[in-house]
């Protein structure tokens, strides 16, 4: 079995509420797909354990339910970028700071780019 495989079926048998049919996940976006698999990577990395991250993702739906999220599934991933970017702030992959620069460049890049086009990232969206 293939390490990419087991660390799916571990993420599905340790977080809650991952969307899947079978033993898939499900993804109704592309970048929900990406943020998926950016976290499967860095758990194989040994960055955080699937445990850390269920705790972590368990606390963010938390707070922002007490913030009003309707809980109703269709933040799910939102949470779980909001608790990747958490964790890779905290672990000192990336600050808080750059996060927030690649963020604001992808903005600037979306607000330019023709709908249905791959929005790209210049030099020019990080000014």
């Amino acid at each position: 079995m293939s390490s990419n495989l087991e660390s799916v079926r571990s993420a599905l048998q340790t977080v809650p509420g991952i969307p899947c049919e079978g033993e898939a996940p499900i993804f109704a976006e592309p970048w929900q797909a990406q943020a998926f698999a950016m976290a499967l990577e860095l758990q194989q990395r040994g960055v955080f354990s699937w445990n850390e991250w269920a705790t972590e993702l368990g606390a963010q739906i938390k707070a922002a339910i007490a913030d009003g999220d309707p809980d109703d599934g269709t933040t799910y991933y939102r949470h779980w970028l909001a608790t990747l970017e958490r964790l890779v702030s905290r672990k000192g992959i990336a600050s808080a700071e750059t996060l927030d620069r690649y963020y604001q460049a992808w903005d600037h890049a979306a607000d330019r780019t023709p709908h249905g086009q791959t929005i790209e990232l210049t030099a020019e969206d990080f000014r």
